[in-house]
């Protein structure tokens, strides 16, 4: 493959071209250790032409590429085999421009999001994706997988806050879709065909991102309750409260809660005592001296006297704010210190979400009496994480030997929920057989013929996605 490694260093530089396995660990290992990459090399691109380029080549050499971001994945998406090329995008990271009245931010796929975020603050404006892997993941790769987050209930996933996306299709041709239009009719939504493709029928390599003006203030609380039901009711009292400037309703449970104070130094439960349930809400406000914090305390005033939940605190300050989220997003990195754990990411309407949950605890604890729930996640969109750890008598190893089952209990429940079995991490190879087991065949075979015509030769990320 000495040729190959030279054309590809003809078109990003030598120096650009990682053939080193010890340098290309980066990129080669995945952050849960699940999947692991044997690639034939990492190629970093820095502009949109190298990356047209690299594609064209590949075509000639009928050699298969994976375009990968931050690495931040879960499903394997963006994992290659030892005949395959790993295109990560580090270094296309320019912000282009930002436009703070068209409130629109052009910037290309390699940018980190929390940098995209504070470039959007600088300029008083708002980029709301916000998850846990913010420091690190690549706007590519949310594009590419359409990541959701805590922000989605009130603006949406990934894809609802792009305009335009710049494309390099199979062939090396760049699709030139940068537009800024809030409307524009002129024929397909072509944008959302690549948008959540993950890098199968072509590879984005910039967007245009809305922007929102920046929050002035916010309202933040924590709420204990005794049920899923009550939280459900909650959340539309608070979007009524708020004028549906609800952004943020996460579930936590009474064990994840735990875990976290136990585990992670100078986490505090705020509470007197544990609740079975913890609702963290956030609304935004777009002026720092509005009555909305009056509006949420006289809220959870009312729900605390009907009974609906059993405390609540508002944060006073920023410092307690960021107190108060920070328990939301230490749950997830608590849950490694009581062992193995088996991840679902599945979203059902959010009127099933307590029966749904129930019937899931019911049907983990008859196949593994002695296993942890761990459930958490957005119930404002119905997303939930119903992780479960080992038990305490089991070892890792054993208890990971049950993913598979685990994963078709959880999943057909899921599915006769009317729900989903991907919510927010994609499918990549760790969920081939679900696409296979739930997706309507009419629509399978739609995205077959799409993937037949817009990689004929099957090149692009090969193996995810679609068998």
């Amino acid at each position: 493959m000495t040729d190959v490694i030279e054309g590809l260093g003809r078109i990003v530089g030598q120096q650009h071209v990682i053939t080193d396995k010890q340098k290309s660990a980066i990129y080669t290992e995945e952050p849960r250790g699940r999947y692991a990459s044997d690639c034939l090399a990492v190629v970093l691109p820095e502009t949109t032409e190298e990356v047209a380029e690299i594609v064209k080549f590949c075509g000639q050499q009928n050699l298969a590429l994976v375009p990968q971001g931050g690495n931040t994945g879960a499903m394997g998406g963006a994992v290659a085999n030892k005949d395959q090329l790993i295109v990560n995008f580090k270094r296309l990271n320019k912000i282009i421009e930002v436009n703070p009245t068209d409130y629109t931010m052009t910037v290309q796929a390699g940018c980190i999001l929390a940098n995209i975020q504070e470039t959007a603050k600088r300029h008083d404006r708002l980029f709301p994706l916000s998850l846990g892997a913010q420091g690190s993941c690549q706007i590519g790769g949310n594009l590419a997988t359409n990541a959701g987050g805590i922000n989605v209930l009130h603006y949406g996933n990934t894809r609802d806050l792009v305009l335009g996306i710049e494309v390099v299709l199979s062939n090396g041709k760049i699709s030139h879709g940068l537009n800024a239009l809030r409307k524009n009719n002129t024929g397909y939504d072509l944008k959302n065909l690549f948008i959540g493709c993950e890098g199968t029928l072509g590879i984005i390599t910039a967007a245009v991102l809305k922007l929102f003006p920046y929050p002035k203030g916010q309202v933040v609380s924590l709420t204990g309750l005794e049920s899923i039901d009550s939280g459900v009711a909650l959340l539309s009292r608070l979007k009524f409260a708020s004028s549906d400037r609800l952004t943020t309703f996460e579930l936590m449970s009474q064990i994840a809660v735990e875990t976290a104070v136990k585990h992670i130094h100078g986490q505090t439960d705020p509470f007197d005592k544990p609740y079975p349930w913890y609702i963290l809400a956030i609304v935004h406000s777009s002026e720092q001296d509005s009555h909305l914090k009056h509006h949420i305390e006289d809220t959870l005033a009312t729900a605390l006297g009907d009974g609906l939940i059993k405390d609540a605190v508002i944060a006073q300050n920023q410092t307690q704010a960021q107190r108060l989220i920070l328990l939301r997003e230490d749950i997830v990195e608590a849950q490694k210190f009581i062992g193995g754990s088996i991840k679902h990411d599945v979203s059902v309407p959010v009127s099933k979400v307590s029966e749904f949950m129930a019937h899931a605890y019911r049907t983990v604890k008859a196949f593994m009496p002695n296993a942890l729930p761990y459930p958490y996640g957005h119930l404002g969109d119905g997303n939930i994480h119903f992780n479960i750890s080992q038990p305490a008598d089991m070892g890792k190893e054993k208890f990971l030997e049950n993913w598979k089952a685990i994963n078709t209990l959880m999943h057909d429940i899921t599915h006769d929920y009317q729900g989903s079995f991907s919510a927010e991490h994609g499918i990549g190879i760790s969920k081939l057989d679900e696409m296979d087991k739930y997706k309507d065949q009419t629509e399978m075979e739609l995205y077959r013929q799409i993937k037949k015509l817009l990689d004929p030769k099957g090149l692009l990320n090969p193996g995810k996605m679609l068998r």
